[in-house]
C-alpha cells in the first residue's frame, strides 16, 4: 500500500477482554483507498482468543495492489483504472499486461507482449491425448480441471516459483494456453476435430476460430462478435479476493506450482454460487418459458414469503449498479443487433425482464439491477455457446487475474502459508472403548 509503516500505526484500536481484564492495542492500517483495516495478527498471542468470521467477509487475507472494489459506489478499478475505460479503450492482452505488470503497455511493450502470448498458444501434442480419456459427454469444466493441472507435467522449465523468470514464463503460458484448451474442450464435446491456433489472429479472434472453425471451410471471424468476446474477457479478468482467487492464493501459499494453483481456482469457480451464475440465468429463462409468464414471475420476486429468486439481478458485492453490467448491456444489444436475433423466446424474455428491472420502482429501490452475469449469459447464448461452456469462458478470462494474484503473493515476503482457525463445537476428550465393549 502507499502508506508508510509509521503512518499506518498512528491509529489504533484497543480491545478489552471482560473475562480477564486484559487489553490489547492493535494498529489500524490504511490503504491507498477503501476501508481501514484492523491488524489483528497479535491478537491470539496477547489474549489467547482469535476471531470468528465464517466466509471471511470481514477479514483481509492479504495486501494487494491489483484490484479495488467499492460495492456501495459501484466502482471497479484494475491498477487504478476504471473497468469502463479499460473495456472501452483496451483489448484483452493490454489488460493482461496491466494486471501482470502494474502499468498499461506502450506500443512497443504491447507488440512484444502479444508476440510472446502468440508463441505460447500451442499446447504440447501429447496433451491432446488427455481428452480421449474423458467421456464425450463430460462437463467441459471437469476436463479443464484435469488438463490445466496436467500442464505442470509438460512444462518443467517454469515450475520453480522462486525464479522470477520462470514465474513470468508460467504466467505467459497460462494466459496463452487456456483459450486453446478451452476450445479443445468444446470441440471434444461436439465430436469435431481440434483447430490449432493461428498467429495471424488476435487473442479473441483466435479463440473464436479454434472454437467454431472447422477444417471443411474457411472461418471468418465477425469483428462485432470478436470485440464482444474481448469485452467479456476484460470484464471477468479479475475481481479482488473472491472465492476462486482466494483458493489460488491459498494453494500457492503452500508452494504449489502455478499450473496446480490455477487448476484449483478452476475447480472452485465451477461451483454454481460462483462461476455458474450466468448459466443459472439461462436456466431461469428456460423455466419462465414465455413473456406471458413474466408478470407472475415479477410478482413472486417481490413476495418476501416466496423462495423464488430472480437470477442475474443484484450482486453480493455491488450495492449499486454493477459497473461491468453497464458495459455488458451495450455489448449485448450490439451482438443481438448484429446477429439479427428477433424470434428467440429466451432472449425476448430476458429483454422484457431487463426493461422491467430498469423501470420498476421496486427493483430500483432495492437496487436489483441486471448484473454482468445476466447480460453475459444472453450474449454467449446468442453467439452459439452451450451453457456448459459459460463457466469455462469465465475461467479463461479469470486466469490472468488468478496468475497476477498468485505472482503478487509469491513476491510478498511477509506472506505465510494459509492456515485458518476454527470454532470447535465437537466432543471433548473421551475415553477409548474397545470394540468388544461397545454396545
Amino acid at each position: 500500500m502507499t502508506q508508510t509503516a509509521s503512518k499506518a500505526t498512528e491509529d489504533t484500536v484497543t480491545l478489552t477482554d471482560n473475562r480477564t481484564g486484559k487489553q490489547v492495542t492493535m494498529p489500524v492500517l490504511h490503504g491507498s483507498t477503501g476501508p481501514s483495516v484492523i491488524d489483528i495478527r497479535k491478537l491470539y498471542a496477547a489474549t489467547g482468543s482469535f476471531t470468528y468470521d465464517p466466509g471471511f467477509t470481514s477479514t483481509g487475507s492479504c495486501e494487494s495492489k491489483i484490484t479495488f472494489i467499492d460495492g456501495d459506489e459501484g466502482v471497479l478499478l484494475h491498477r487504478g483504472y476504471a473497468i469502463q475505460d479499460l473495456a472501452e479503450h483496451c483489448d484483452f492482452p493490454e489488460v493482461c499486461f496491466l494486471l501482470l505488470n502494474g502499468h498499461l503497455p506502450d506500443a512497443a511493450e504491447k507488440e512484444n507482449f502479444e508476440g510472446i502470448i502468440r508463441r505460447h498458444t500451442m499446447v504440447h501434442e501429447q496433451l491432446t491425448r488427455f481428452f480421449s480419456g474423458f467421456r464425450r459427454d463430460a462437463h467441459p469444466m471437469a476436463i479443464m480441471c484435469g488438463v490445466v493441472g496436467a500442464l505442470s507435467a509438460f512444462y518443467h522449465d517454469s515450475t520453480n516459483i522462486d525464479d522470477p523468470k520462470q514465474r513470468m514464463i508460467a504466467s505467459h503460458r497460462l494466459v496463452a494456453k487456456i483459450p486453446t484448451l478451452a476450445a479443445m474442450a468444446y470441440k471434444y464435446s461436439v465430436g469435431q476435430p481440434f483447430m490449432y491456433p493461428r498467429n495471424d489472429l488476435s487473442y479473441s479472434e483466435n479463440f473464436l476460430y479454434m472454437t467454431f472453425g472447422t477444417p471443411c471451410e474457411p472461418y471468418k471471424v465477425n469483428p462485432i462478435l470478436s470485440r464482444a468476446m474481448d469485452k467479456i474477457f476484460i470484464l471477468h479478468a479479475d475481481h479482488e479476493q473472491n472465492a476462486s482467487t482466494s483458493t489460488v492464493r491459498l494453494a500457492g501459499s503452500s508452494g504449489a506450482n502455478p499450473f496446480a494453483c490455477i487448476a484449483a481456482g478452476i475447480a472452485c469457480l465451477w461451483g454454481p454460487a460462483h462461476g455458474g451464475a450466468n448459466e443459472a440465468v439461462l436456466k431461469m429463462l428456460e423455466e419462465i418459458g414465455s413473456v406471458d409468464r413474466i408478470p407472475e414471475i415479477v410478482r413472486r420476486a417481490k413476495d418476501k414469503n416466496d423462495n423464488f429468486r430472480l437470477m442475474g439481478f443484484g450482486h453480493r458485492v455491488y450495492k449499486n449498479y454493477d459497473p461491468r453490467a453497464q458495459v455488458m448491456r451495450a455489448t449485448c444489444h450490439e451482438v443481438l443487433g448484429e446477429l439479427g436475433i428477433k424470434d428467440e423466446p429466451l432472449l425476448d424474455i430476458a429483454m422484457e425482464l431487463e426493461k422491467i428491472a430498469l423501470e420498476d420502482e421496486y427493483f430500483i429501490e432495492k437496487k436489483l439491477y441486471p448484473n454482468v452475469d445476466f447480460y453475459s449469459g444472453i450474449i454467449l447464448k446468442a453467439m452459439g455457446f452451450p451453457t456448459s461452456m459459460f463457466t469455462v469462458l469465465f475461467a479463461l478470462a479469470r486466469t490472468v487475474g488468478w496468475i497476477s494474484q498468485w505472482k503478487e503473493m509469491i513476491e510478498d515476503k511477509d506472506q505465510k502459508i494459509g492456515r485458518p482457525r476454527q470454532l470447535y463445537t465437537g466432543e471433548t476428550r473421551r475415553d477409548f472403548v474397545p470394540l468388544a465393549q461397545r454396545g
